[in-house]
């Protein structure tokens, strides 16, 4: 199976199951099929309060013989409600269990802001706002999360550390004081968003990258009142390719992506398309293709906290 190398010398698989908006109900089996169906990368967080069902899937898929722990390769992440150290340490803990592992293999600062911390006896997972529906600050540098990680590290508890939703500036942050490096970066990374020069710095690091939200927007976007952008999926640049490929678009966009050293985390309810993602690196694209597929840049970001959540949240200014 196609890796990237981290820091470490761990190799994190090229295509892993990502578990955004996986239902808690049905966690548990989409686990346990994404690991018989051949993923060994599971990309969870905090936030998508399905950690403890991604863990009985796991078990499962363990107690079945399908894997053993050391093949499956688990991504996390810390929430913004507890970024200061003690809280990293007790946030960790608690994930770990919920997985019912004893380390993570990559564990990330989810988002490079920090929100009043919430007793997880209170509400768990915390979300973005207070009980009231409002948004709260804390004023907890990016540095003593990030020495907090690091203390994870040194326990064992994650083999590799690193951030997601991280823009150029921060990540020459922690670089500047960083005792233990960024293993990894994660973010938004699709045709509409191609971030280039983001990821050429983190490649110059020697920060490994995983995009999220390969695929695009689900539907047509809306980007002005005179501009509209079609599904990723839809769109006619892709579909052209994919019928050149004998591939589906959906393949083309995360070989895209593979092709050019970026893991994919994708999700799929069917085991026909989850088959098909994980098969993407099965062909390659031409060196016009993959510029054809790069000049569909707009600027376009899916997931921004500024825009839909409290302007103070604008960490993509």
């Amino acid at each position: 199976m196609a890796a990237i190398v981290l820091k470490s010398g761990a190799k994190m698989p090229l295509v892993g199951f990502g578990l955004w908006k996986v239902p808690k109900a049905t966690c548990a089996d989409t686990v346990y099929n994404a690991l018989k169906t051949g993923y060994r990368l599971l990309d969870g967080a905090c936030d998508y309060g399905n950690e403890k069902e991604a863990g009985e899937g796991l078990k499962r898929a363990i107690s079945d013989g399908i894997v053993k722990r050391e093949e499956v390769f688990i991504t996390t992440k810390l929430w913004n409600t507890f970024h200061k150290r003690e809280h990293v340490h007790a946030a960790v803990k608690r994930q770990l269990a919920d997985w019912g592992v004893d380390y993570f293999d990559l564990y990330l600062i989810h988002f490079p802001v920090s929100l009043a911390y919430v007793d997880p006896a209170h509400r768990y997972p915390p979300e973005w706002f207070g009980d009231d529906g409002k948004v709260y600050l804390q004023n907890i540098p990016i540095q003593e999360t990030w020495e907090a990680m690091e203390e994870v590290h040194d326990q064992g508890l994650a083999k590799d550390i690193g951030v997601s939703n991280f823009n150029g500036s921060l990540l020459c942050d922690v670089l500047r004081y960083a005792r233990k490096p960024i293993s990894a970066l994660q973010v938004e990374h699709h045709p509409y968003l191609t971030q280039e020069p983001l990821i050429a710095f983190a490649k110059s690091q020697g920060i490994a990258v995983t995009a999220y939200s390969s695929l695009g927007p689900t539907g047509w976007l809306e980007i002005d009142m005179h501009h509209t952008v079609p599904n990723l999926l839809e769109a006619e640049t892709i579909t052209s390719i994919a019928r050149e490929t004998k591939t589906t678009p959906a393949q083309v966009l995360l070989r895209w992506a593979t092709q050019r050293g970026l893991a994919v985390i994708p999700k799929s309810n069917s085991a026909e398309r989850a088959l098909d993602n994980l098969n993407c690196n099965k062909f390659d694209l031409s060196d016009e293709q993959v510029k054809q597929i790069s000049s569909l840049n707009q600027n376009i970001r899916l997931n921004n906290p500024g825009e839909g959540i409290d302007i103070r949240l604008s960490i993509f200014a």
